[in-house]
């Protein structure tokens, strides 16, 4: 009993520990003098490899998406009579949910890996190590970059996302299922409410995005400097980030709903 509430104890003091780590690491990471001269360069560059990149993938992704929601709202929205307002449950669901919490699903699988993989490959082959030598910081050559345009990157393409989907379900609804075009767009158009609606899903996007690359860029420059430290740092990437961001949009959607 005693060796079980040890280890609980020993366990409780490794993640709190692990958490002021991370924390100390993002205020080294976003608190410290701008050089934005230098910075742009690198900055455009991580925007094409983190944003760019991930744009194929955000687009297709987001058109099955909208055609799956689609035809299963038409498909619940026919029992009752009201499939004039699939429009309505399309854009509803998609900007304020699906939207956000997919497309940061997607980029913590894509653009997430990828940033830790670089980051923890650049560490075991000591490169790292070779900047501090030169008298370079690598949080601000390496990581300040990645991190910010891991921030920027995400509502973009959460906004690209959230616009496909729509299409991709008035495809469905409207060309194949006959709902006619002009109710589809102007029962959308009442029902949803920029502040309410579209500002809400572009706040979560941004924290998501703010999450995700904080978890990328931490585990990839803290892994160890192995193959299996890499795979490791990964995989805990992937993890951590998808649970992460269904916990977080949890709290954001009582906050929004509560009015907090």
């Amino acid at each position: 009993m005693f060796n079980y509430i040890e280890r609980l104890g020993a366990k409780g003091i490794d993640v709190t520990q692990g958490a002021g780590r991370s924390l100390v690491f993002l205020l080294q990471t976003i608190i410290r003098k701008p050089k934005v001269v230098k910075l742009t360069p690198l900055f455009i560059t991580q925007l094409y490899s983190i944003g760019v990149l991930s744009f194929v993938i955000i687009v297709v992704s987001g058109l099955f998406i909208g055609m799956v929601v689609g035809l299963q709202g038409y498909n619940t929205l026919q029992k009752f009579g009201a499939t004039t307002q699939l429009g309505q449950l399309l854009a509803l669901s998609i900007t304020r949910e699906l939207g956000p919490v997919i497309t940061a699903l997607l980029f913590a699988g894509r653009a997430g890996s990828a940033l830790t993989a670089e980051i923890a490959l650049m560490k075991a082959t000591e490169q790292l190590s070779s900047m501090d030598l030169m008298g370079v910081d690598p949080l601000w050559r390496v990581i300040a970059p990645r991190f910010w345009a891991g921030l920027v990157s995400m509502p973009i393409l959460a906004l690209i996302f959230s616009a496909v989907a729509i299409y991709g379900g008035q495809f469905v609804g409207v060309e194949w299922l006959g709902i006619d075009d002009g109710s589809f767009w102007s029962n959308m158009s009442n029902a949803v409410d920029f502040k309410a609606d579209v500002l809400s899903g572009i706040i979560k996007s941004i924290v998501f995005g703010f999450v995700v690359t904080w978890v990328a860029v931490y585990q990839g420059f803290n892994a160890l400097a192995t193959s299996e430290g890499i795979s490791r740092a990964t995989t805990k990437t992937v993890v951590y980030s998808s649970l992460l961001i269904l916990a977080v949009d949890f709290v954001l959607t009582a906050m929004m709903i509560g009015g907090w």
